[in-house]
């Protein structure tokens, strides 16, 4: 669904991206990790589309992210961004709403899809609230409520949970996750290591641009990659319930 491959992307002399090849597949949900600076967001706003790489190339649904026009690509991706900051004075509802502006999908079907969205995002209650008076966690649900009413193929989130609290953590990601096993190809940027050993299928480790883990939570999260590319000191043990790694620092 997602293939990206030797994608570079240059700032003056300094390399955000230096040759990162991955493939993201369909009905999976992939975590992008690294430190800060490490090329995360960068990379997914070249797989949205939003950002041209200098060399090599991302594709979606077999064709090249750069050969389809704005409305083309409103049609298989949706894009949570970073912040999710909303700076214009409409209603909650309004604002999930706006999901479906662009999507060639019958009508008949957006009221259902808004109310079953912002439900799973526990906004419902606040749908006729200016969404500029919700607090930052309020916001990012509201905002990830209208990623999912768009209903694309290609579901991509730049640090979804960094503004919420527990449960709304695990439900965000518990919806992203369904999304996935629906069908949709999900990327998600995460800071949380243990959010992302417990709910992607694969982990992405970059580290100054460059990949350096691709593989399962097992294979990727391991203590001596985590401290080599964190440089922090960590224990990996198994969770009690879920059997994924939980990362702990020491």
């Amino acid at each position: 669904m997602i293939e990206i491959r030797n994608v570079t992307v240059t700032v003056g002399e300094r390399n955000l991206l230096h040759d990162v090849s991955t493939t993201c597949e369909q009905g999976s949900l992939t975590a992008l990790v690294g430190p800060n600076g490490a090329g995360k967001s960068t990379l997914l706003a070249v797989v949205a589309g939003d950002r041209q790489c200098d060399r090599g190339t991302v594709r979606l649904l077999d064709k090249e992210v750069s050969r389809y026009s704005v409305r083309e690509l409103a049609q298989i991706r949706s894009v949570f961004p970073q912040g999710s900051m909303i700076r214009f004075g409409y209603t909650v509802e309004e604002v999930v709403t706006m999901g479906r502006a662009f999507r060639d999908l019958p009508p008949d079907g957006d009221g259902d899809a808004v109310l079953d969205a912002m439900i799973s995002t526990e906004v419902e209650h606040m749908a006729f609230r200016n969404a500029q008076t919700l607090s930052g966690g309020e916001q990012a649900r509201t905002t990830f409520a209208r990623v999912v009413v768009q209903a694309t193929p290609v579901v991509l989130l730049d640090e979804p949970t960094a503004a919420l609290d527990l449960r709304h953590q695990e439900r965000v990601l518990t919806r992203a996750r369904a999304l996935a096993r629906a069908g949709a190809t999900v990327v998600a940027v995460l800071h949380d290591l243990n959010l992302a050993a417990a709910y992607a299928d694969k982990v992405v480790l970059l580290d100054d641009g460059r990949v350096a883990a691709d593989g399962e939570p097992w294979e990727v999260l391991t203590q001596e990659l985590i401290e080599r590319v964190y440089r922090q000191e960590v224990r990996v043990l198994e969770h009690p319930v879920r059997g994924c790694p939980v990362i702990l620092t020491t």
